[in-house]
Order: structure tokens, then sequence, then C-alpha cells
């Protein structure tokens, strides 16, 4: 039976390299990095002082009101504003969405950091106690609350689903978006990722894993350095992005604008470590060639990996060998970035705005830098072309977007260009 073909016809983002579609991909194209200071909090306990913060958000600048909102924790305004920006990018309104057949599907790892941290700081507050944690605290922290209040705020009946599978979330949630239209289950599918958990309380915990670097508090542009081999850990971010996928025929139906085709998606589970990744590869490697084989291409027809690429040791340099094993010997010859360089790491919506990323790529023929880059990591396996510090010109027909978290989730996607 022939698949349903799905494409990509709105996009929006709420990042630390900005808060539209424009310009978060400008940002990336000239390796501006969105990594500063912490200041959602005071960060003196902490070893570390650098988070990849959004900046300059205001909800009413995507025509919602903040009264809407006021009943949201962090990462679920996120997720609201970059919706916002998908629906009216795929020239839908509130009245016209709610005609269709259409669910909802955001993947989200940690969920309202933001409420929980302050119902903390209630409990072990002496003058305060279990009494005074604020009523709205568990529908604030939950983390499906971001998907539901897309609903609410559409009035939309259908489907409305969380993906949680640690920092593959974003990408599971297109991948499943993409799975659903084809079952014919909707038309129409919300779907990204989105995450708000720059708060003491997390920083801490990431901190105790030894998973964020800490060598470059002074210097927070050049923290994220993936590949390199001085990098000493990711650093978190936070933001969302969305997208409308539609069905292609639906789509022309409407005359909606085409942005890309989602071709293809693969998951596999490592089934190995609660945090590290297979050294080898060859878990994240069965996702990649399931998405291959979904979308039915060969690797030589990628010509841009989108990598997860979290400027950790561990997983650098599985990564890369991931990519040898699934693309072969083209793995020498493919347009590798990682734009965490830049973003940092947004854990449940990183995998969302990376895919975001590739369809820019396509769109536009640019492959973004992976920054800071000086010093590249050979001697420890990090040995193929991750388009160092400077993005380059080229004709972009398919892309691979990867995303590997904690527990041994992974998870890829294809997005190519449409063609009739």
């Amino acid at each position: 039976m022939e698949k349903r073909r799905v494409v990509i016809t709105g996009m929006g983002v709420v990042s630390p390299v900005g808060n539209t579609v424009e310009e978060a991909w400008t940002s990336v194209k000239n390796g501006k990095s969105g990594i500063g200071k912490i200041t959602l909090f005071d960060s003196s306990r902490v070893d570390v002082k650098i988070a990849a913060e959004v900046k300059d958000f205001n909800i009413e600048n995507y025509g919602i009101p903040n009264r809407a909102t006021r009943k949201m924790a962090r990462f679920s305004k996120f997720c609201l504003g970059a919706t916002a920006q998908a629906v009216q990018d795929a020239g839908y309104t509130k009245e016209t969405l709610q005609n269709d057949k259409v669910g909802v599907l955001v993947g989200c790892c940690i969920g309202g950091m933001d409420a929980t941290s302050e119902g903390f700081k209630k409990i072990d507050d002496p003058e305060a106690g279990p009494s005074r944690i604020p009523p709205l605290t568990t529908p604030l922290m939950i983390s499906n609350e971001a998907a539901a209040n897309v609903n609410i705020y559409y009035g939309l009946k259908g489907f409305s689903w969380t993906m949680g599978t640690a920092c593959a979330s974003g990408t599971d949630a297109i991948g499943l978006a993409l799975d659903v239209i084809r079952s014919g289950r909707c038309d129409v599918c919300i779907t990204g990722g989105t995450e708000a958990a720059i708060t003491e309380f997390s920083i801490a915990s990431f901190v105790a894993l030894q998973a964020l670097s800490h060598s470059y508090n002074e210097t927070p542009e050049k923290a994220s350095r993936p590949f390199d081999k001085d990098r000493d850990g990711f650093v978190l971010g936070e933001g969302s992005a969305m997208f409308v996928l539609e069905e292609l025929e639906h789509a022309k139906a409407r005359g909606a604008k085409i942005y890309a085709e989602v071709a293809g998606f693969g998951s596999s589970c490592d089934a190995y470590h609660i945090t590290a990744p297979l050294k080898d590869g060859s878990g994240a490697a069965l996702a990649v060639k399931e998405a291959l084989e979904d979308a039915d291409l060969k690797p030589e027809d990628i010509q841009y990996y989108n990598a997860h690429g979290t400027s950790t040791k561990a997983n650098d340099s599985g990564e890369t060998a991931m990519l040898k094993l699934a693309f072969g010997e083209h793995a020498k010859k493919l347009h590798i970035s990682s734009t965490k360089s830049m973003t940092g790491h947004l854990v449940g919506a990183a995998g969302a705005i990376e895919a975001l990323f590739c369809v820019k790529a396509i769109n536009e023929g640019f492959i973004p830098p992976t920054i800071n880059l000086e010093n590249q990591d050979v001697e420890g396996g990090c040995d193929l072309n991750y388009t160092p510090n400077i993005g380059v010109r080229e004709k972009v027909k398919a892309t691979a977007s990867a995303s590997l978290g904690f527990g041994g989730h992974n998870g890829c996607i294809i997005l190519k260009e449409y063609t009739e």
C-alpha cells in the first residue's frame, strides 16, 4: 500500500538564537552563539554560570494576549509562541484550523521545572511549608501541559500527545506525527518540541552528573564546542520549535506553501546504559538505517546531517562511529554540523529546532557551521567533516537529523526537498 506523503507547511521557533524562524536561522548561518551568563536565577551556588537562555520573549508578539498564558509554565509559553508562528505561517487561523482533522504531538523531556523549583522553595521555607505550595504547581509542571495548552488555546479536540524520550523527544514527536498522518488518524498535526529547564536545581543536577561544560564561565560563547579536543560538556538551553505537518493532497487542496517533505523516521534503543551511549554507535545506527529505509533513500542520497553533537566526550566520538556504521563510505562525504554549538542543548526541543535548521538548509542551499571547532579531536575518533566555524553553500536535496537521548533512546528523521 502506498504511503500518504507528509509535508511541512508551517514553522515557528522560540530559541536562544532568535524568536522567529528567520532570526534564528540568520544567527546559525552566521555562527552567532546564543550562550551567555545565567540571568534566570542567582548562579552563585553552582559551579556552572552559563546557559543558552531565550531572550526578549514576549508572547504578545505572536498575537496571543498575556492573560491567555497566566496559568502556564515557561515551557508551555514557549510552545504556544512557536505554535502560533507555525499556524500563521501555514495560513491557518483558529477558526479554519478547527475545521480540519488536527492532532497535537509535542516532545518534552523535563516539563515545568520552574514551577517544580518554586514548589520546592516553598516546602523548604520554614516560614511557608507544604501548605504554601502554589495550587497550580502540578498542572504547571507536568510535561503534557504544553500540548494540552495548544489544544485549549486553538480549541482542537483531536488527540493531544506528549513524547518523552529524553533528548530524542522532539525528533520522536515529529516522527510519530509522520506516522499518524500516514495512518489517516489526522490530516494535519501540530508537532515539535519544547523545554525550559534552566533553574538552579536543573543546573546543579547536571553538574552532579558531570555533564555540563564548566571551563568556560568567563567565555560562554566558547563553551559548546562539539567534536573539539577541548570540549568538556554540553550547555543547557531552552526554547521551542514547532511545525505544521500536513498530508500532501490536503496541503495542495488549500494552496499551502510547502517547505519540505518529511520522508522517513527511525527509532531504536541502545539497551545499554541510563546515560552513556554505546561507544560503537551501533544502537543509534539502527535508527538512522531504519529512517533511510522508511524514506526509500540510500545513504549517498543524503547531503547534510545535523548532528546531535552535544560537546561531550562520549557523545561526539560515539556519534561519529554511528555515522560510519549508518552511512558507510559516504560518511566521509557528508556535510555534518552541530548547531548546538550555538543554541546549546534544548533537551526535549533539541531535535525539533535541529529539524527546522535542516528545512532551512534545504530551502536555501546552505550548511550551517559547527562553531568553536578549533582543534578537531581526530585522535579521539572525531575525524569527519563537521563544517568547522564557517557555513558553506551547497545544494541540499535531503537531510538526516538524529537525536540520542539518555536511556539509549535514538530517533532519526529524514527531510527532503519537495517535488511533485
